[in-house]
């Protein structure tokens, strides 16, 4: 019979581990209430699915079901029930990514501990709370926290399924995979090829029962990946709203092109003017060019002077919203270095560690099998972000995982062969301790002017000192003791800079919610690496290249910056872009209003989002969220004016990353101009919590959070259209038949 002190044991909390998860909860969760409207893009889509379950399961963007965001539902669906519970806030909309980052962790935590023990667990649930950029996104309503906790739990039930040989729980992690996949498409499949070599590794079943049950898996993966798309492609399109940003109104075809090839490959296509274009990622075609023709209407080029990676007079300076150049090291580069990549090379030189072990009769245990699935999991989503064309910062979050549970797990096992002596072995640690520590002073020093440079220094001398401590120690008579002290001092200090990077989102919410990163805020909005990189006049999730517009030169900021009414006409509201709300606008459309369904309509969501969130009235995105989906043609437009559906429509700087030049061309030639004096004014009021909130006009907070977090460059609408701004029309359906 079992002693009772073994049951206590088992059972007993473990401390250690609530402290983690605490911290982690802190730093995903405070101050999250000043997110604003937190992303204004997907906030609205919220608003609208909390009206109906048929924009509830279409995750359709605005109430009247016209097009549905770009992404597939599960994540959505997640948000409006918390919103449905709490209301539509950044924060209620927010609060599930944060949750799930928290869960993260657990679950991290219980993956480790039955294969490789305790402290590597504890370790390992740590080094995953503070990876900076795990916390920033997991402090906004982008669907990537909820994507990495769903392919965690796949990989608990999977890993639990091989390790007690139940067909169950194997198959429900695959069915977990597939789940992933209806919350961020491709994306979940980066762990597949740790998924498949895991299993023909580990399960330890004859080869008829092995290849019967990864049959079945990959049935029921491929099954539940494609229900959700294989029902809406097969509803006529007149009976659901336009498949948003794709091309042929397809969930398939934006599950393996915009959400897929197309990352990597970074051709990304915009329709709209004198017809689409195609642009790739750090083009370099002159500013001043863009900026003229898209005024023109003569198409779509990309405008990098305007854009992170264009950079002024078209040098690049870092890529794309600064993700580097493309490369064996991009993971290394500044640019990128400061969001999953701190604890990288511990990581990678524990390889040797937890590998150094392995003989032909020995391969089959646990330890490195485990070890090979977190390996296969980094490599392919390492190697993919590497090349890729096209991504934001915040998606190396799928890097979190594996280098965390590989850093923590290396560590224990570099720690035993150093408290033993173990020849060649016992270096290890100290070296990666020395080459880990160079390398977070790497990170460190573009932010010197930033943060000081004490940072830097403390780092410096006390990872020499202790790096040479250990170095000494090695082969030295040092008590047990005092290598246990230097051996945990020098990993608590490894894991201070992922912690203060961890620390920005929360001090900063309104800077790090559209475009979330982790480490210190940059001069002109960018986190996780210097140069002079302009910030886009975009929100979103993902921001396509491809935009255009007008800048001005970097000199310019403060001045633009410090204007309260150019700010708050962009939108420029605690949670990012698309938050601002022209009141006399709305007055005018809704005091106008004869029954038609849309109050009006603009070319892009960014325009749209924050009328949807104040009023949950329909506002139509004409082209979608960039502005360039092919969705309003001039015949329908006809049909909908005919029906009274919609008599209102704004234009100039409307035309986002696209749209339809025919259509805009039509509106102004059949439309009314309503009198500027009549809608416009200068100043907005952010919408910065539920439909019809208290909210702020005082046009001085609102400059000043913009100038905290993501600055804006004038221009002529741009992304975001500027509400303030442009020219209001009226078309009847008197006017369809003239």
């Amino acid at each position: 019979m079992e002693s009772k002190t073994n049951i206590l044991s088992r059972s007993r909390i473990d401390i250690p581990l609530i402290l983690i998860l605490i911290l982690s909860a802190f730093l995903n969760i405070w101050n999250i209430w000043d997110n604003g409207s937190a992303n204004a893009y997907y906030t609205a889509a919220v608003t609208s699915m909390l009206q109906s379950f048929h924009n509830f399961f279409y995750a359709s963007f605005d109430p009247a079901g016209y097009v549905t965001v770009d992404k597939p539902p599960v994540a959505f669906w997640i948000q409006t029930l918390f919103a449905s519970v709490l209301g539509v806030h950044g924060w209620s909309v927010t609060l599930p990514a944060a949750l799930a980052g928290v869960g993260s962790v657990g679950l991290i935590y219980l993956i480790v501990k039955p294969t490789f023990g305790l402290v590597a667990a504890r370790l390992a649930a740590l080094m995953m709370a503070v990876t900076p950029v795990a916390v920033a996104v997991q402090r906004s309503n982008n669907v990537d926290g909820l994507l990495v906790f769903t392919l965690l739990l796949a990989a608990w039930m999977l890993l639990k399924g091989i390790r007690n040989q139940k067909v169950g729980w194997i198959l429900g992690g695959f069915a977990m995979i597939g789940v992933a996949f209806n919350e961020k498409m491709l994306q979940a499949y980066m762990i597949l090829p740790a998924v498949y070599i895991f299993y023909v590794l580990a399960y330890k079943v004859n080869w008829k029962k092995k290849l019967s049950v990864l049959a079945m898996g990959t049935v029921i993966l491929a099954a539940v990946s494609v229900s959700w798309a294989v029902v809406v492609d097969s509803v006529p399109a007149e009976d659901r709203p336009y498949v948003g940003s794709s091309q042929t109104n397809s969930v398939l075809e934006l599950a393996f092109g915009y959400n897929g090839v197309s990352r990597l490959t970074g051709d990304m296509q915009s329709q709209g003017g004198s017809g689409g274009t195609t642009t790739k990622q750090g083009s370099t075609a002159d500013s001043n060019t863009a900026s003229t023709e898209s005024s023109a209407g003569t198409g779509n080029q990309m405008n990098p002077g305007g854009m992170p990676g264009g950079g002024d007079n078209g040098k690049r300076t870092g890529g794309m919203f600064n993700t580097g150049d493309p490369g064996p090291l991009r993971l290394f580069q500044t640019s990128l270095s400061g969001q999953a990549s701190l604890l990288l090379p511990f990581a990678i030189i524990s390889l040797i560690a937890l590998f150094a072990g392995l003989r032909r009769n020995t391969w089959r245990k646990q330890q490195y099998l485990e070890t090979v699935f977190w390996l296969m999991w980094l490599l392919p989503v390492a190697g993919f972000f590497s090349i890729a064309g096209f991504f934001h910062q915040y998606y190396l979050i799928m890097l979190a995982p594996p280098v965390a549970i590989l850093a923590a797990s290396g560590f224990v096992a570099q720690w035993r062969s150093y408290r033993e002596g173990s020849g060649w072995q016992a270096w290890l640690l100290p070296i990666n301790v020395g080459v880990t520590t160079a390398f977070q002073l790497f990170v460190i020093y573009p932010y010197n002017e930033q943060i000081g440079s004490a940072w830097f220094y403390v780092v410096a001398i006390v990872g020499g000192l202790l790096t040479l401590g250990l170095l000494v120690g090695a082969k030295g008579s040092m008590l047990r003791v005092g290598k246990t002290y230097m051996a945990s001092a020098a990993m608590a200090l490894l894991l201070l800079t992922p912690l203060y990077w961890a620390s920005f989102p929360f001090m900063n919410p309104s800077s790090n919610i559209s475009l979330p990163y982790g480490g210190p805020i940059t001069s002109m909005g960018f986190g996780g690496g210097g140069g002079n990189n302009r910030m886009p006049d975009v929100a979103g999730d993902d921001n396509m290249p491809g935009q255009t517009q007008q800048t001005t030169d970097s000199s310019n900021t403060d001045k633009t910056t410090a204007s309260t009414t150019d700010s708050s006409q962009r939108g420029g509201g605690p949670g990012g872009m698309g938050e601002s709300v022209n009141e006399k606008l709305l007055q005018y459309v809704t005091e106008h209003n004869t029954g038609e369904e849309y109050l009006f309509a603009t070319s892009n969501a960014n325009s749209a989002s924050a009328y949807i969130i104040k009023t949950g009235k329909a506002v139509m995105a004409m082209g979608g969220y960039s502005g360039s989906d092919p969705i309003m043609t001039v015949d329908r437009l006809k049909e909908m004016i005919s029906k009274g559906q919609v008599k209102y429509f704004l234009v100039n700087g409307f035309g986002g990353r696209g749209g339809s030049s025919e259509v805009t061309e039509w509106i102004q030639q059949h439309g009314t101009e309503v009198p500027s004096e009549d809608w416009q004014n200068t100043s907005t009021a952010s919408v910065s919590t539920s439909i019809n909130p208290t909210y702020s006009t005082d046009t001085k907070a609102t400059s000043d959070r913009t100038a905290n977090g993501m600055n804006r460059t004038s221009g002529m609408g741009g992304f975001g259209g500027m509400m303030g701004g442009g020219t209001l029309y009226e078309v009847t359906p008197e006017d369809v038949d003239n």
